[in-house]
């Protein structure tokens, strides 16, 4: 593997059938890339775009993308959202530029030309389509046999499901319900179980790695005892926690599912640097958690959307973990907080709190992003090796543990297969 001879090989290079040892090239090829975006993003695959809190009125708006493509998640009627594709159909423009806001009068207006479509894309206003008149004769216009039907936006098919939105370019793709498949759905129930939303806040941050090693990160409940002194020290996460993992058929999704246990010292779990015996808070309400009905057991649970989202809660906290491809070796990620609409003042206080373990510079996330920047920097340096991801052994599978990568390996599994490779 470290033949200097090849270092920039020509094509990725899997060491066998199995997925214990990932290609660096995985992770660092723009053609392979933009094969991604197509086989996973904008063919056969639901992606994450929102949560209906976000617009609450008709009229109300959200940008934001379907992996590299830049989309509009609209309130079209009281009950009734769309998402259509941020390109006008005249010259291409990416028309929309603001992030969240309304539009209720007046419909979507490319600055352009002055295209203007209705809140589901349908074109209504094309200005000078008839010509205009001077010295008696008209000039210009649109041919006779154009159509505004013929020429709104592209709308994307839409499912929702518990206040959340995802969107899909592929007008055949399965139901939402039968892409997550019964085991990961039931966790998915779990959080978004009816109840209305409110939404707390927001966090972005660009961080320089693939994409797939976000998905990786939350597929890999091995780590969070090792890297994170926080969850290692107060006890939210490490090896010795109660824990199951649970995959979709395909191995593409899955939920990671963990019960807090004690927090100070502990045989094998706290030999680690990243315990710190002595690290006390100044703020003991960090720590104020609060059991709710709803959780059912565990005090955590992770859930990966492949190849979109992660679903987050961590004791009190609850989030949305939007994965944003941009090339390669980067990515935007993209935190919406959100709470009930039935909490208490004192429970959404304790939410926000919490939230300070999450984020570019949260208690815990920072971590997460520095490694990855770390990891990609290794990938280009050396693309003609592997990472071995082989704790708990090769095979995949479902565990009542999580000192594994067989979600990792899982993952791969997949890709593997949609990628051919």
């Amino acid at each position: 593997m470290d033949d200097t001879s090849a270092v920039f090989p020509r094509k990725i290079h899997w060491e066998s059938q199995g997925t214990s040892r990932i290609p660096f090239m995985a992770y660092t090829e723009a053609d392979q890339h933009r094969q991604e975006l197509e086989r996973f993003f904008y063919r056969k695959h639901w992606s994450y775009v929102g949560l209906e809190a976000e617009i609450p009125q008709v009229g109300d708006f959200k940008r934001t993308v379907v992996g590299e493509r830049s989309v509009i998640m609209v309130r079209d009627a009281e009950d009734s959202i769309s998402v259509v594709e941020n390109v006008c159909a005249h010259r291409g423009m990416q028309f929309c530029r603001e992030r969240h806001g309304n539009r209720k009068d007046g419909g979507f207006t490319c600055p352009y030309h002055q295209w203007n479509y209705t809140l589901t894309g349908d074109l209504q206003g094309v200005p000078f389509r008839r010509g205009v008149k001077q010295d008696g004769k008209v000039n210009g216009g649109m041919p006779a046999d154009f159509k505004t039907a013929d020429h709104g936006l592209n709308k994307l098919k839409v499912a929702r499901r518990g206040g959340v939105v995802f969107a899909s370019f592929d007008p055949e793709v399965e139901s939402l319900e039968d892409f997550m498949g019964p085991e990961i759905l039931g966790y998915f129930d779990r959080l978004f179980n009816g109840r209305k939303l409110t939404i707390l806040g927001y966090n972005r941050q660009r961080i320089p790695g693939n994409w797939k090693l976000m998905q990786e990160n939350i597929k890999d409940p091995y780590h969070p005892g090792l890297l994170h002194t926080w969850f290692v020290t107060f006890g939210l996460w490490r090896a010795d926690n109660k824990s199951e993992l649970k995959m979709d058929r395909h191995h593409r999704h899955a939920a990671m599912i963990s019960t807090r246990g004690a927090s100070g010292k502990a045989d094998q779990v706290t030999q680690v640097s990243s315990f710190k015996e002595s690290m006390k808070l100044n703020d003991d309400r960090f720590l104020d958690i609060v059991p709710e009905p709803w959780w059912g057991g565990p005090t955590a649970v992770m859930m990966t959307l492949f190849p979109s989202v992660i679903l987050q809660q961590q004791v009190n906290s609850v989030s949305t973990r939007h994965i944003q491809p941009s090339g390669p070796g980067a990515f935007d990620f993209v935190w919406t907080h959100f709470g009930f609409e039935d909490d208490t003042e004192a429970m959404t206080q304790r939410r926000l709190r919490q939230a300070n373990l999450f984020g570019p510079a949260g208690f815990v996330s920072a971590d997460d992003g520095e490694v990855i920047e770390l990891s990609q920097k290794g990938f280009e340096q050396k693309p003609f090796h592997r990472t071995l991801a082989e704790l708990g052994g090769r095979e995949v599978g479902d565990t009542d543990h999580m000192v594994t990568e067989t979600l990792i390996r899982g993952m791969y599994e997949y890709w593997r297969k949609v990628m051919e490779a």
